[in-house]
């Protein structure tokens, strides 16, 4: 064999080796946006709020397959809303650096591709959370709804769009706790305060990091004044949210759903939280920002934990 021979042939086998890679590029491609469409850490972290409330709500024995149905059908609805923001977003996405690479944005994927995705997902999720009862599925839909439809505009329009926003971010809690009561309750409305207070600092420490990035897509729900970020409104809010945690953090105590260990700590997080978000206040920086927004990555899991955790002691 001349070496035009071994050449020609090498380059045959390269081409049916890259054939043969092919397809599992193209799978792993597919799931890798797929995740990203439907932001799997965000829709998780949504799940995960949501079993935790049901697990500190339902009395007697765990089925766990209602936790099983709670969770894919919180999943499904949660990724739909997800889906639904990127595709009314996608113009928008392509302007900032952390959403340009986005499956839509990116145009590795259709309008209607996802549009129908999203159709088939909400369809899935709101069927099962109302094999629990109605209000589960009437709280899986508003919360789709007012998230993409009425959050997701809004950013574009006026700061407004936060406090909007907060209600679709806080129903997870509320969810799981209708879905093992099968009613509206005090416990449910004081889990559901507690995540909605909680956004705002979490929100406004992200926004004053991001501020640039978002300025440049024109959304505008980050407060300004004369064109500059209005940090005394961004701080005064952490700090009165934040606070507003701390008796919220003893209610499931007097509410008797959970025990005095859990009111005790969580309570220190409150006045850790507000600390941070006093900081914040006192000094907008990278620096205290930071510590505010890492904070409140930890505080509504923390606070869900120890709630069950001392239920079950």
């Amino acid at each position: 064999m001349n070496k035009e021979q071994f050449d020609s042939r090498g380059d045959k086998e390269k081409v049916a080796n890259l054939e043969a890679i092919k397809p599992f590029a193209i799978l792993g491609q597919s799931i890798k946006d797929f995740v990203a469409l439907v932001k799997f850490r965000l829709t998780f972290t949504v799940v995960f709020s949501s079993i935790i409330a049901y697990l500190i709500a339902v009395s007697g024995t765990v089925v766990w397959l209602n936790v099983i149905i709670l969770a894919l059908g919180g999943f499904f609805v949660t990724a739909a809303a997800n889906t639904l923001n990127q595709v009314l977003e996608k113009d928008y996405d392509k302007l900032m650096k952390r959403t340009a690479d986005r499956p839509l944005a990116a145009g590795r994927m259709k309008i209607s591709e996802a549009v129908l995705l999203a159709g088939f997902m909400s369809l899935i999720g709101i069927s099962l959370l109302a094999l629990f009862n109605p209000w589960t599925a009437f709280l899986g839909t508003f919360s789709l709804v007012s998230y993409a439809f009425i959050y997701t505009p809004m950013k574009r329009v006026s700061p407004a769009a936060i406090t909007l926003g907060a209600i679709p971010g806080a129903l997870p809690t509320l969810i799981g706790v209708v879905a093992a009561q099968g009613e509206l309750g005090w416990l449910g409305l004081t889990l559901f305060a507690i995540q909605f207070c909680w956004q705002f600092p979490h929100f406004w420490s992200i926004g004053f990091l991001g501020h640039e990035d978002y300025s440049k897509a024109g959304f505008k729900f980050i407060p300004e004044v004369d064109g500059r970020l209005d940090i005394k409104k961004m701080g005064r809010q952490s700090l009165g949210f934040a606070l507003a945690l701390i008796p919220l953090g003893l209610l499931p105590f007097l509410l008797e759903q959970t025990g005095i260990i859990s009111a005790v700590v969580v309570t220190l997080l409150g006045i850790t939280y507000s600390y941070f978000a006093w900081s914040f206040l006192k000094k907008a920086e990278r620096k205290t920002a930071l510590q505010l927004m890492f904070f409140s990555f930890g505080y509504i899991p923390f606070s869900l934990l120890l709630f069950w955790g001392d239920k079950l002691m």
